[in-house]
């Protein structure tokens, strides 16, 4: 589990430096577009000065738009997500994608795990019965060993007190009971950790999002949409990150709880069963 966790870790990584490495190189391309924007547009008013090559200069932008156009039909999926990536400010962006990469790290471990101490009570408890009956208790025991799962060793916990009787069965397995739940529950903390922050982040975003448009109204003196749009824009995009982040990994969360609570009931169960079946057959006296 530990090499998994490890493995995803060092993937998200990956992804969050080469999205880290595509942003910082943006701005300096807009900056030379920029430039040569400016430039073709001198050269359009010079050329706008005739009278016959006005309707030539006017279908120039409109084929450019409609260029324009079909570029951003066609953009979807991963590049779509990157670009929006980089004009929502990609420092907060960058810890909004730790958040979702931590998290998943956590939620896959869990999930893992989890499916791994999934045990088959029924077929285990017939297992057990099988061995009482041909070689008592010790050879119900090596069953409980040779079996994965928080059942089998809460199982096994109380049959080495089988000789002491019914209720120190019962106590040995409520009090091994509550450390295989510690051990179910590990790492649900961290998971409901990153799905608060990331939200967090998100709002925090748009409020400095929104106090930089202000700055710039304060600059120009003068309230343009073009001016507050920019600022608007990466405030409105921190907090949709942060918000998909959060409804991913409550995905994860709420099936994580659902798979411990399951497992905690098929323990509980198991645990009754056998005590009446040690009771049953004589083992273990009740006073």
């Amino acid at each position: 589990m530990r090499k998994l966790f490890v493995l995803v870790f060092v993937l998200g990584l990956s992804i969050f430096a080469s999205n880290n490495a595509f942003a910082q190189e943006q701005p300096e391309q807009g900056e030379v577009t920029e430039q040569q924007a400016v430039e073709q547009q001198l050269q359009q008013q010079a050329v706008e000065q005739p009278v016959v090559e006005e309707p030539v200069v006017v279908e120039e932008p409109l084929a450019a738009e409609e260029s324009a156009e079909d570029a951003g039909s066609s953009d979807f999926g991963h590049q779509l997500l990157k670009r929006y990536f980089i004009e929502g400010s990609w420092q907060f962006m960058s810890l909004v994608l730790i958040c979702l990469i931590l998290g998943l790290a956590f939620a896959i471990e869990r999930v893992i795990t989890l499916n791994i101490a999934s045990t088959n009570t029924d077929k285990l408890l017939s297992k057990i019965e099988d061995a009482l009956d041909n070689g008592g208790v010790s050879a119900a025991m090596d069953v409980c060993k040779s079996t994965q799962g928080p059942t089998a060793s809460i199982l096994h916990e109380g049959l080495k007190r089988a000789d002491d009787g019914a209720e120190a069965v019962e106590k040995a397995i409520v009090s091994y009971g509550a450390v295989q739940m510690g051990l179910l529950e590990r790492g649900l903390v961290w998971i409901s950790l990153f799905i608060s922050i990331a939200p967090m982040l998100g709002f925090m975003g748009t409020v400095i999002g929104m106090i930089s448009a202000f700055d710039k109204i304060a600059e120009v003196g003068d309230i343009s949409p073009q001016i507050v749009a920019g600022g608007i824009k990466v405030a409105l995009l921190t907090t949709v990150f942060g918000l998909v982040v959060a409804i991913i990994l409550q995905i994860f969360y709420n099936y994580i709880v659902s798979k411990i609570d399951g497992i905690v009931n098929r323990m509980e169960d198991a645990s009754i069963s056998i005590v009446d079946i040690l009771v049953d057959k004589d083992i273990v006296k009740t006073k």
